[in-house]
Order: structure tokens, then C-alpha cells, then sequence
């Protein structure tokens, strides 16, 4: 026994000492700031990985060796060590941002060879063309491919033929339900205070699930460990600041405050009646390093809208807003084996009131909300240099308030009515393997097991995951996947414009989840000697359980003989249920370096839906179906403190259903697709459809150009920037109206716009 001991004591030693590994975090230099996405090569081997999104990363190689490694990405100097390997070792690599007049800009990650992940930097998006000054991550995505726009003013995003609800948002691990201010015009994401974008359209990795279309990963920066930072900055729309630093403290601690306000009503047109409107939102967040092994995060976001209309006899408006919060924690277990754990909150809320006192008092309260508390553990396992897996657990507790409820009050009696909560429990469990077979090939395999638990019905669903990339060439790369995802939440909607006024509902016994499946297949081609990468996938996606209000309903119902508004609690029983597919192609052409860089985004698409309840059975086109979608953007480095840029986009119209005719009912019940009366009038005009998607509204185009002037005074930087949205003054179509038409008999289509030619400035500084 002593023998044999001793003979495996003397196996185990000599395999350590074979095999050692490699590992450690990297950061940004100075700032101390995590760096996910760097590649870390070993030259003269087959042997690499990259740092998970807090910066962590670990490689196997062979003791007693010689190694020089090389660590890349793209907006830093790349940075190289030599280093003798005797037993497992950590090292922490510092990469310094790259600010040479030759500067790479990529807003696509071809460095991961997957057409269908796209990556921003913040740094990047503020040197494009904004709306009104105001920098966006999510109108900058809208610049992609299979990423396209709703209406003017719309923040809305439809990805590869899906609706906004079927985008999973997501802020430090908490998720956003609405994204959106002021009605959709601008996105409640702060640039100054994000780090990092990451959009994933197809091969999704089984660590992300909940919907059906896309995935919006977007990490807030960490604050400063070095000394004390801030930025802020005047414009036309808001004014906002941020400020970062370290604090003093027994282990290293850092902190991030960013808060922006708004002065829209001061601002934009008055035919928009945006008196009295504003929004202000807050990003904050702490993190304490306790030792090598153990860092703690506690972030946060909260933001409101507030629109009021006050008049003599009446008083009405909007209120809705979010909240989040998320601490996690950092475990390394040991040089192979990283865990991040996180406790998560998620709110959103939306009240829509009126109040009369003309005569008899009236008043009246629309009220809904969503609130989630989860809770989820992500590994990252490194078993060798061929096989890296991911593996987790998360569980979500949703509580849903879709609550609509009225008071009148005449001679004092007092009508409510209300909807009851409902709650469910979202979970899953996955594990994923990254497999290099060899230098030129690489398969992501993995499975997610997701449950649903509400009002005593339970949902299972299995979501295969597969991804598959293969280099065919030193330049060129092929990637196919194929990926299932399901979704346990529907957003119901009876407008065109993603407003908040949109309700969130739970899977339930009459509404199944949603689910998706799809496939796609696409190249990326780095050409040679040259500044320009080429990228193209095609996709086909089916859907299942896409649900929609039947014709003539809607969630607040009105009973005229009772003269009063029900709150619909069967809601469910007004609701159709159909089935979707799509399919289409996007191109990507990048110039990546020079003084001149940017891109070229092409998508050809088309979205169709079939339910058994609407349009008589019969296919139609959505209202997020664009035929053809084209981008380009461009920025030049005229001087070195001179930037210029702009963008050109040009999409095919969006499918409207209109009517074909109208008329006064002569009873007074709602007849199909009806119109609310308007306050203060009796008349009600029923209109009368068709088919659904029987009208393309007008294409829509717009050019917008800006120029940014920055200099370094001795205490800080300075930056001005002018800009010009919709230079050319196009009316690009907002909603259309019917009308009679002059010195006719018949009524016609009137297109009306949004936003005319806007000019804007803005100054900034950093210190």
C-alpha cells in the first residue's frame, strides 16, 4: 500500500511539473479598469483564450518553457512578455489605450470570427452624429446590419425581424424593460457611464436566455483606482456629468456616479406639446477588491419620465420609470476555476391620469408595473487549452401588475375596478464548451434547461446551442450556429411606437411561451495589406406563439351604455396567437484604420406572421418588416484636435394597416378596430380595414454631420461639437392621417413628419 502511495505521489509530481498554467487579470493601465475580450496568444503555438468580461483569464502550457505571449485589443497597444514558466504563475497585464492619429476603430468584433456579435466601445460611439448632441449606444447599433429602426423618434429596435420586446437588455447583469425616454426618442442608457456594448443577433451562448431575437449585454465602467476623474457636458437636450475615483479604504476601492437631466421642453417643437416633460436618469457604482481572489460590485440605475398637461378644468399627463440594482461577486477558486455571483433587481413602472373638474369631477388612473428579484451563479472553467467551459444557474421571481383601474365620482359614488397580480418564477441551468480542436477550428456546444412556474402551470423547455467557426484561410473565416431560444414574457401593444404605455403579462395557462429557433451562416474576410474587412450572414429564424390583441380589442375597454372604461381582466381571452418566420442577409464592409474610418451596412430581410384569429388566417407582413436597409458612416481624422463624421441611412417603408373607408355606427357598441371617442365628444367614427399590412409607408432617409474640436488645457480637456441632424431636410414619416381631401368628396393619406432639419452644440471637458 505504502508502495503504491508512493508511486501515484511520484505520477502526480511529474505531471505538475509537466503542465503548469497561466493566469491573471487584465486592466486598463492607470485607471485599473477590467478589460474583457482581450486575446491573449502564445506565439509559435496553437495555444490562446481571452479575458471573460471582468477581465480574468487562464492558460494551460508546459512547464520549464520559454513562452513569449502576446496580449491584443482592439483601442490598445498591444503588449508583449517573455517569461520562463517553472510552476502555475499570475500575471497582471496593463494594456494603455491607443490614441495615435492611425487609431483602429472597429465596431464589430471580427477578432471572435461571428458575424452575428457586434461590439461598441463608448469611445466610439461619441464620435459619431447624435440627435440634439446627445450620444446613443442604441441609435448606434440602429447603424448595423439586422438591427433596424421603428418610426422616426423611435428607439425601438427590431433585430432580425423580431419585435422590441424580444430583445433582452441588460445593465450589469439587471434587466431593462424600457429602455426608452421621452416616448422613445432618446434610450436611458448613459453613454458616459457604459463601458462596453456587446449585441448578439444568432449564436447565442446557452449562458443567455429569456428571448427570442437578441441579446444587449452592456457593462458599466468601474470608476478609476488611480485619482480622482470627471466629465461633463452642456447640449441642447441635457446637461449631465460623471465623476469617478478611488476612496479610501483598508482594500482597493473605487466608485462611478453619472446623472443626467433634461430640458426637452425648452427645446423641441412645439407642435409636440412637450410642455412640462422631462427626464433625469442616475448610473452609480462601488467596487471593493478584497485580496487576488475576491472582489465585490454593487451598481445601480434609476431614471424617471414626467409629462404634464394642466389646463383650467383639467389636469393630465405620464409618469413611468426604472430601477435597478446589482451586487456581485468575484470568486477565484483557483487559477482554473473564476465565479461571478449576483444578487439582481429589476422595476418598471408606468401611471397614466387624468383629472376634470368641468362640472362633476372626474378623475382617472392607468397603472401597471413589473418587478423582478433574482438571483444567478456564471463559472468559467478552464480545463486545458482545448476545452473551456461555461457553466451556471439563475432563478427570477416576476411579479407583473398589469393593473388598470378608473375612478368616477358623480354625486359621490366612487367605481373601481382593478386586475389582480400575477407571479411567476423564471429558472435555468446551463453548461456550454468551448472545444479548439485545432488552430483553424472551434466548436461551442451547449444546453440550456429553462423553467417556467405561474398560477399553477409549469413550462420546460430544452434550448440546444451550437456554434461553429472554422478558419479556411489566414484571413478568412466561416462561422454557422444554430440556437433555440425561449421566452416566458409578452409585451402587448396597440400603438406603433414601442411607447411605455406598453404592458408586460406573464406566460400563463392560455398564453404558451414564446419560442424561436434559428440558423445562420455567414464569412468574414480580412483583406490583405489592407484597412477593410468584409463580413456577410444569412439567417433564417421560425417563431412560435407570437401573440397579439385580436381586432377591436385592447386593454382598456369602454362600455358606453355604462359610460364608464372596464380594466379588461380577461384580457387573456382577447389575445390571438400566431407563428412567425424570417430570414434575410447582412453585409458589413469596415474600414478600420486611417485617418479615414467607418463602415457599410446592408440588410435585406422579410418578417411574416400567420394567426388563425386575424386576417382571416392569411400570412402579413408586421409593422417592423423593412424590405432593404442600408448605412453609411464615416469618420475623418482632418487634424489631430479636428474630427469630422457623419452618417447616411435609407430604409425601405415600414407595413401600416390602414383603413379603406369609415362610418357613424348606429348602435353604441364598438364595431371592429373602432376609434376611442375624444374628450368632450359624442361621435364615434368606425373605421373599416381590409387586410392587415395592406400599406408601405414612405422609404425613409436622413443624413446627419458633425464636427468635433477638442483641445488640452493645462487642467483639462476641452470639446466642442456641432452638428446638423436631417441636414437635408427630409420629411421622413412619423404617422399618417386620413383627411378629406380638398374640394373632394373623398378622404386621402397625409404623411406627417417629426423632426425637420435641427441643428445642435454642445461643450464638454474631462478633467
Amino acid at each position: 500500500m505504502r508502495k503504491l502511495y508512493l508511486w501515484a505521489l511520484f505520477l502526480l509530481t511529474t505531471f505538475q511539473s509537466l503542465s503548469q498554467t497561466l493566469s491573471g487579470y487584465v486592466r486598463e493601465a492607470k485607471s485599473q479598469e477590467s478589460l474583457s475580450d482581450v486575446h491573449i496568444r502564445v506565439k509559435n503555438t496553437r495555444i490562446g483564450t481571452t479575458s471573460n468580461v471582468y477581465g480574468f483569464y487562464s492558460i494551460k502550457l508546459d512547464a520549464s518553457r520559454e513562452y513569449e505571449l502576446e496580449f491584443s485589443k482592439v483601442g490598445y497597444q498591444s503588449f508583449s512578455k517573455k517569461m520562463l514558466l517553472i510552476a502555475n504563475q499570475n500575471l497582471i497585464v496593463e494594456l494603455t489605450p491607443s490614441n495615435t492619429l492611425l487609431e483602429e476603430v472597429k465596431v464589430h468584433n471580427t477578432d471572435n470570427e461571428d458575424p452575428s456579435m457586434l461590439s461598441l466601445q463608448m469611445s466610439d460611439v461619441k464620435q459619431l452624429p447624435s440627435f440634439l448632441g446627445e450620444k446613443d449606444v442604441l441609435k448606434t447599433f440602429q447603424l448595423l446590419p439586422g438591427v433596424q429602426k421603428g418610426n422616426e423618434g423611435s428607439q425601438g429596435l427590431s433585430v432580425r425581424g423580431g419585435g422590441s420586446d424580444q430583445n433582452l437588455l441588460m445593465l450589469d447583469d439587471a434587466v431593462v424593460y424600457n429602455a426608452y425616454h421621452l416616448f422613445g426618442f432618446f434610450s436611458v442608457f448613459n453613454n458616459d457611464a457604459i463601458k462596453q456594448a456587446d449585441l448578439y443577433k444568432g449564436g447565442f451562448s446557452a449562458k443567455y436566455g429569456g428571448r427570442t431575437s437578441s441579446v444587449l449585454d452592456m457593462q458599466m465602467k468601474e470608476g478609476s483606482h488611480e485619482k480622482f476623474h470627471g466629465e461633463g457636458s452642456i447640449g441642447l437636450l441635457s446637461s449631465k456629468i460623471t465623476l469617478e475615483g478611488p476612496i479610501k479604504f483598508k482594500y482597493p476601492t473605487s466608485y462611478i456616479v453619472s446623472a443626467r437631466r433634461t430640458y426637452v421642453d425648452l427645446v423641441l417643437p412645439r407642435s409636440l406639446d412637450l410642455k412640462n416633460t422631462s427626464f433625469y436618469d442616475l448610473n452609480a457604482k462601488i467596487n471593493t477588491e478584497f485580496n487576488a481572489h475576491n472582489r465585490l460590485y454593487l451598481s445601480g440605475y434609476f431614471g424617471r419620465d414626467v409629462s404634464k398637461d394642466v389646463t383650467k378644468y383639467r389636469t393630465s399627463g405620464f409618469g413611468w420609470g426604472n430601477a435597478t440594482a446589482t451586487l456581485r461577486w468575484n470568486h477565484l477558486f483557483s487559477d482554473k476555476v473564476f465565479a461571478n455571483t449576483s444578487l439582481i433587481f429589476s422595476h418598471f413602472r408606468f401611471k397614466i391620469f387624468q383629472e376634470e373638474s368641468f362640472g362633476q369631477k372626474f378623475y382617472e388612473e392607468y397603472y401597471s408595473q413589473i418587478q423582478d428579484f433574482g438571483l444567478k451563479s456564471d463559472f468559467d472553467i478552464y480545463l486545458n487549452p482545448a476545452h473551456t467551459l461555461k457553466a451556471g444557474i439563475l432563478a427570477t421571481h416576476h411579479q407583473f401588475t398589469p393593473s388598470a383601474y378608473i375612478y368616477n365620482q358623480y354625486s359621490q359614488s366612487i367605481n373601481t375596478d382593478r386586475i389582480k397580480q400575477t407571479n411567476g418564477i423564471e429558472s435555468a441551468i446551463y453548461l456550454e464548451d468551448t472545444w479548439r480542436i485545432s488552430e483553424k477550428m472551434q466548436v461551442r456546444a451547449g444546453l440550456r434547461a429553462s423553467n417556467y412556474f405561474v398560477d399553477s402551470k409549469a413550462y420546460h423547455n430544452l434550448e440546444p446551442r451550437l456554434n461553429a467557426s472554422f478558419q479556411a484561410t489566414k484571413n478568412l473565416s466561416i462561422t454557422a450556429s444554430y440556437a433555440r431560444m425561449s421566452q416566458y414574457l409578452h409585451l402587448l401593444s396597440n400603438s406603433s411606437l414601442d411607447l411605455p404605455t406598453d404592458l408586460w403579462v406573464s406566460s400563463g395557462s392560455k398564453i404558451p411561451p414564446q419560442r424561436s429557433d434559428q440558423v445562420t451562416l455567414g464569412f468574414t474576410k480580412n483583406f490583405s495589406n489592407s484597412p477593410f474587412s468584409l463580413s456577410v450572414e444569412g439567417y433564417h429564424k421560425s417563431l412560435e406563439n407570437v401573440i397579439g390583441y385580436k381586432d377591436g380589442a385592447s386593454f382598456l375597454l369602454l362600455d358606453i351604455k355604462a359610460n364608464k372604461r372596464l380594466d379588461g381582466s380577461n384580457w387573456e381571452d382577447n389575445i390571438a396567437i400566431g407563428t412567425g418566420k424570417s430570414y434575410g442577409m447582412e453585409v458589413l464592409l469596415q474600414k478600420n484604420t486611417g485617418r479615414l474610418t467607418g463602415w457599410i451596412s446592408y440588410t435585406l430581410s422579410q418578417v411574416k406572421h400567420r394567426f388563425a384569429d386575424l386576417n382571416n388566417g392569411k400570412e402579413f407582413f408586421p409593422r417592423y418588416d423593412r424590405r432593404h436597409a442600408l448605412s453609411l458612416v464615416g469618420i475623418y481624422q482632418l487634424k489631430p484636435h479636428i474630427t469630422l463624421s457623419g452618417s447616411w441611412i435609407y430604409a425601405t417603408g415600414n407595413t401600416l394597416t390602414v383603413p379603406i373607408g369609415q362610418y357613424i355606427p348606429e348602435t353604441h357598441q364598438f364595431p371592429v378596430q373602432s376609434d376611442y371617442p375624444p374628450s368632450g365628444g359624442s361621435l364615434i367614427v368606425a373605421r373599416v380595414y381590409d387586410e392587415r399590412g395592406n400599406f408601405k409607408a414612405a422609404d425613409y432617409h436622413r443624413l446627419d454631420v458633425n464636427v468635433r474640436f477638442s483641445k488640452q488645457k493645462k487642467k483639462f480637456l476641452r470639446v466642442w461639437e456641432l452638428g446638423v441632424f436631417n441636414a437635408y431636410n427630409r420629411v421622413n414619416p412619423f404617422y399618417y392621417e386620413s383627411q378629406d381631401a380638398p374640394n373632394s368628396t373623398q378622404r386621402k393619406l397625409y404623411r406627417r413628419g417629426l423632426f425637420p432639419i435641427i441643428p445642435s452644440i454642445s461643450y464638454q471637458i474631462k478633467f
